[in-house]
């Protein structure tokens, strides 16, 4: 039986559901999907780093995979053939022509001065945005995600190697972003 771990707790995937769903079953697909959505969401705000876009994103991989329903093995685990999709089609979102474009985030021109806190958001954003996309997808996925690298691997499409060197060359280069300072005491 197919393991699924979502925020600590964990749904086991029937497979029956699965093969309902490979055979037309509107109900048993979105049984499988729904405990996948969340991760599948902060997978996507991770990547492309915008609410909308992600939204976006998530609902294009989820009719996606309603239509490839029928290549997910059977045996095969729902949330890294998902999570793959997703990542695959953050992607393709990313090399989009319109994507260059200067977005302005409303959320940031507010009234107020933004704390601290804010900034090293904003910071911390802006520097998964210089990570090359391979390794973007790795560390979103080991630090939002909290998955484990085996999973990474099958998500990514890579080997337990790759990832594991795509997640520490991602570390490293955002500490290079975020030098480490003394408090103030």
């Amino acid at each position: 039986m197919e393991r699924i771990q979502d925020d600590g707790m964990e749904h086991a995937a029937d497979p029956d559901l699965a093969r309902d769903a490979q055979r037309g079953d509107e109900a048993a697909f979105t049984s499988l999907l729904r405990p996948l959505l969340e991760p599948a969401y902060r997978l996507a705000a991770g990547m492309l780093q915008d609410r909308q876009l992600a939204e976006d994103a998530v609902q294009e991989a989820a009719v996606k995979a309603w239509r490839k329903i029928n290549q997910l093995r059977e045996g095969s685990e729902m949330r890294p053939w998902f999570l793959g999709i997703v990542a695959n089609e953050c992607r393709t979102t990313r090399r989009a022509r319109w994507w260059s474009v200067l977005k302005i985030d409303a959320e940031q021109h507010g009234n107020e001065a933004p704390d601290d806190e804010a900034l090293r958001g904003i910071d911390l954003r802006n520097a998964l945005k210089r990570l090359p996309a391979e390794q973007r997808l790795v560390v979103v996925l080991y630090f939002y995600l909290d998955l484990r690298l085996e999973e990474i691997a099958a998500i990514a499409g890579a080997s337990y190697a790759a990832v594991r060197g795509r997640l520490y060359r991602g570390i490293r280069e955002l500490r290079a972003d975020f030098p480490i300072t003394e408090a103030q005491v």
